[in-house]
């Protein structure tokens, strides 16, 4: 694995882009595939940070409240809503984002694309500033999993401290 690179912004008042990119040999990773087309059906999924999954933590600048977006190759999703940290894990109310991955090859690269609806998220004011952590959890063939983030805080990896919310997006621009 030698580097991941993602792409944010802001889709209007209600929605974010996200678009991660992964630099690896594919041979060495697991990668989810897709449920088969019968399994799909409402593709929320618990606890996909066990295997490879991309993250995104977002809270308005200074708020305790902050939601949290995991984000699989498979195309499952999960989004949660904490009152503060770790405290008050609910499942955020939101309509199903759509979340696209490259399946196929053994290229260099592969990425995962995602278009979050954050517009039933009243505690994310699209006229505010957002603090945002991201950050990736990419297991390997052999059961190995690695942990990658903006910033880590000190001591074991925790997407969920205060240090990973290390990037700031500026209020969206009226229409």
């Amino acid at each position: 694995m030698s580097a991941i690179d993602v792409d944010i912004g802001r889709m209007g008042g209600h929605r974010l882009g996200l678009e991660f990119r992964i630099a690896a040999n594919f041979r060495q990773l697991e990668w989810p595939r897709p449920p088969l087309p019968e399994a799909r059906g409402d593709m929320f999924r618990d606890e996909l940070w066990r295997h490879t999954c991309f993250e995104a933590f977002l809270k308005v600048e200074d708020a305790r409240e902050y939601h949290e977006f995991n984000l699989s190759p498979s195309g499952e999703w999960a989004a949660y809503r904490f009152s503060a940290y770790r405290e008050g894990m609910e499942r955020a109310r939101i309509r199903p984002p759509r979340v696209e991955a490259d399946q196929h090859g053994f290229g260099p690269t592969r990425t995962v694309k995602a278009i979050l609806p954050l517009g039933q998220l009243g505690a994310l004011a699209a006229h505010e500033p957002w603090r945002i952590g991201l950050s990736a959890v990419v297991e390997e063939r052999n059961g190995r999993r690695t942990f990658w983030a903006l910033r880590h805080p000190p001591g074991k990896p925790d997407f969920h401290h205060a240090d990973c919310f290390a990037l700031q997006l500026a209020p969206a621009r009226p229409a």
